[in-house]
């Protein structure tokens, strides 16, 4: 009869953790850190359908009748559309932040982000600017000795929220403004008759 122990351990060592041989998936998910990956799909699939929806009013004639199975299916499409700019996009941002970023009010200063990846560890100024262990400004915001603004991780996670808010609400009160004068044409200006010397004719008033 073979010993199955070995077998076991190899497979514990290939998972690199203590989970069970059927949580391999869980483990290996939670390596790649799935909230960044749903961010990052928000992200694409938001410019997806944002592209589905100019290509769509680039190459439908204005003007042209609707049945009611297109007039569903569009105001569902640009439900959607409003649910991932207004919804999805902003939350799974927060997820992020809480989760494997834990952006929370307890960590003063502003963090580094990719920026940290090409500075030292016992860097202490970047610049002028105050830096420690992939944050800036651990201590606080100083303005010269004369006063101090208490800025945290929390901080920036919402000011990122609200900026999401205020480009996907820019985006769509352009949409609008695009799709009502997609086809407009400017007017053809009158060209004005010209001398013998090629100058344009004035009219005296």
């Amino acid at each position: 009869m073979i010993d199955a122990g070995p077998v076991l351990d190899l497979r514990r060592v290939l998972q690199g953790s203590s989970h069970p041989p059927g949580n391999h998936c869980d483990s290996l998910h939670e390596r790649l850190s799935g909230a960044v990956t749903a961010f990052i799909f928000a992200i694409l699939l938001a410019a997806g359908m944002t592209g589905i929806l100019y290509w769509w009013g680039r190459h439908r004639p204005q003007g042209a009748s609707l049945s009611w199975g297109e007039a569903y299916v569009g105001g569902l499409f640009v439900f959607m559309w409003f649910l991932v700019l207004y919804g999805v996009l902003p939350n799974q941002w927060l997820q992020w932040c809480d989760g494997p970023l834990k952006w929370r009010s307890d960590k003063v200063g502003i963090p580094a982000g990719p920026i940290g990846w090409f500075l030292q560890n016992n860097r202490k100024y970047l610049g002028f600017i105050p830096y420690q262990k992939g944050v800036f400004w651990p201590h606080g915001i100083t303005f010269f000795g004369r006063g101090k603004l208490a800025f945290n991780a929390q901080d920036l996670r919402d000011i990122v929220a609200t900026i999401i808010y205020g480009v996907a609400s820019g985006v769509q009160m352009k949409g609008w403004l695009w799709w009502q004068a997609r086809h407009k044409t400017r007017p053809a200006t009158q060209e004005l008759p010209t001398s013998a010397y090629g100058r344009p004719l004035v009219k005296k008033v």
